[in-house]
């Protein structure tokens, strides 16, 4: 028995995408406004009848595995456990065989960390020094301390370790939990007298714990985490993201905090799109996270050495990753926690006020150095360069440039020309016989959406077929388009009904999302605008394709010894006489029409 399969018989899309979106009837299908863009007419579209959604505004589609990977960041194979348990399947039911390969299943540490939660909160009830601490000095209320689960250590060494034991976990799960270490020949508890703060994954499963020191005079650091284990990675992990989800969605941004527990302060005082990262080591892998639910991401790191180098790197990140990165500046306290307990409007304003990260990077530097000096301009060009010299977009940067260069009173040659000198000294090795392989991604959303929607008139409209004449597979730079093309073309005097769709099993989910694309944009036009905007979308794929792989052909004339020179020019002629034919074509048929 298949258990992708059995999960889509169990659940229809529409009650899955409906628990995250607020879906509303319009005929067959149902409409939404889209998760990943800040639309205000709704485009995402739903289809009951072929088990798939779409979304105009980005281009992103599939069926119920696809959306929970999209909106909730996970891989396939912890969506398809994810929608099994929702289903109400077990997993394990399905595989032909245990897995050789790991010691310990994913599922076992999930149980004994969660057996471990349940085990600290019992013992949180016996301690007054932590009862004191998280009541009294954090000031949060029981309602909070039950909804975060927070527990305690007990200091014995082994009291967590012959509880778990109890309960039938062996010694070896016990250390690929992470709740367990092995020394001085014998298993104790990694964490003793400390508040136990747990850690879950976005779906609520408990994968680990921080536990912070009760006492300045504690042995040790303030906080200890458990070590990165098969279910917990500290550099991917977002504390708080379980809670956070819906709020984010609704507010259109996310709050970065450093501590755990200005994390839980915020959310006790309504102010719930907050989150966490271990300390102020932001990763690739937390803003990927992030970006499935937001574009806008605030951070409340400090201001000192440390926030400040974090923020540079995540500048760097955001920038690759296109997202909208501000910085949160706390003047009236030393972190978000100790805000809220002044006045939580002094944090909601924080968060309101909060500075694009670069500008707010400007500032903070501009104000702690002598820019009228020579070693001033020297050391804050060196950070400033070393940060937008990593910005994607060349107008941005440009901007920076010219208000760096009135900043210090220097040219912005001179900038340019001690940028270009960073990265020429960069470390960073760069292997010649990669570059000329480079190609452009064409796998942006415009490129993207010509292709689905031209082929979507292939699919449905075989009249249109003559189309495809001059066009080749390499053009469709999308997988499964390339693959779809190839399907109609093979199959050029058939309709859609005649095609053994079947032999095509790679691309079924992609043929349902162009039929559906194919009703919501084509089905009232008639045969003279549909072949009007077939031409046009041909005309543009090609314009596109050209451009794209000219610039290939001029980036490689850079790198490519004489012998290939020729070849690479013919090319290139070729291409212009591809693209002069498809003008004149598209200005024939106007004419025509």
């Amino acid at each position: 028995m298949d258990l992708k399969q059995e999960v889509k018989n169990r659940l229809s899309i529409e009650e899955v995408i409906g628990s995250y979106l607020e879906l509303k009837r319009a005929g067959r299908n149902f409409k939404a406004k889209s998760p990943f863009t800040n639309e205000k007419t709704p485009s995402f579209i739903v289809s009951p009848e072929k088990q798939i959604w779409h979304d105009f505004s980005s281009g992103k589609g599939g069926d119920i595995f696809s959306f929970i990977m999209e909106v909730e960041g996970l891989d396939f194979k912890d969506a398809l456990e994810m929608l099994a348990h929702k289903a109400g399947l077990d997993p394990e039911q399905f595989k032909e065989k245990p897995s050789k390969k790991l010691p310990i299943t994913k599922q076992r540490l999930y149980e004994a960390n969660e057996y471990a939660v349940k085990f600290y909160q019992v013992q949180l009830t016996k301690s007054k020094t932590a009862l004191d601490y998280i009541l009294k000095e954090r000031i949060f209320s029981k309602e909070t301390i039950l909804k975060w689960r927070f527990g305690y250590s007990p200091n014995t060494g082994t009291a967590l370790y012959k509880f778990l034991r109890s309960k039938g976990f062996t010694d070896r799960e016990l250390r690929y939990s992470g709740l367990i270490t092995y020394k001085n020949g014998q298993y104790i508890d990694m964490f003793r007298s400390r508040l136990m703060i747990p850690l879950s994954d976005p779906q609520g499963g408990m994968v680990g714990f921080t536990a912070r020191a009760l006492s300045p005079n504690d042995r040790g650091p303030k906080y200890i985490n458990t070590p990165n284990t098969i279910i917990y990675d500290k550099s991917r992990h977002v504390f708080g993201l379980n809670f956070a989800k819906s709020a984010i969605r609704q507010s259109g941004y996310v709050v970065v905090c450093e501590g755990n527990l200005d994390v839980v302060s915020s959310h006790q005082a309504g102010v719930s799109q907050v989150v966490a990262t271990a300390g102020t080591a932001i990763t690739e892998s937390h803003l990927k996270a992030l970006s499935y639910l937001s574009g806008d991401v605030r951070l409340a790191f400090d201001s000192d050495n440390a926030g400040l180098n974090a923020t540079q790197r995540a500048i760097a990140l955001a920038s690759k990753m296109k997202l909208n990165l501000n910085v949160i500046s706390i003047d009236k306290a030393k972190d978000p926690d100790e805000l809220i307990k002044i006045d939580v409007n002094l944090w909601i304003n924080a968060i309101n006020e909060a500075k694009y990260a670069i500008d707010w990077f400007i500032d903070v530097l501009k104000n702690s150095l002598d820019l009228t000096s020579a070693p001033g301009k020297r050391m804050f060009s060196d950070r400033v360069l070393d940060l937008i010299k990593n910005i994607d977009d060349e107008v941005e940067k440009d901007h920076y440039l010219i208000e760096i260069s009135k900043l210090l009173n220097v040219s912005r040659h001179s900038l340019i020309s001690k940028m270009h000198g960073q990265i020429e000294k960069s470390p960073k090795k760069v292997n010649k016989k990669i570059i000329a392989n480079l190609k452009i991604d064409t796998k942006n959303l415009e490129f993207n959406k010509l292709q689905d929607n031209f082929l979507a008139l292939m699919l449905e409209r075989q009249t249109l077929r003559d189309l495809l004449t001059g066009l080749e597979k390499k053009m469709f730079t999308k997988n499964e388009a390339s693959l779809l093309f190839e399907m109609i073309v093979t199959n050029i005097d058939r309709d859609l009904e005649e095609i053994n769709i079947k032999k095509f099993k790679k691309i079924e989910d992609y043929v349902k999302i162009e039929q559906l694309l194919y009703e919501e944009l084509y089905s009232d036009l008639d045969l003279n605008e549909l072949h009007y905007e077939a031409s046009r979308l041909k005309s543009r794929i090609i314009e596109l394709y050209v451009k794209i792989q000219k610039e290939n052909i001029s980036q490689e004339l850079k790198m490519s010894n004489t012998s290939k020179t020729r070849e690479l020019l013919e090319e290139a002629k070729r291409l212009d006489q591809l693209l002069n034919q498809t003008k004149e074509e598209s200005i024939n048929y106007a004419k025509e029409s």
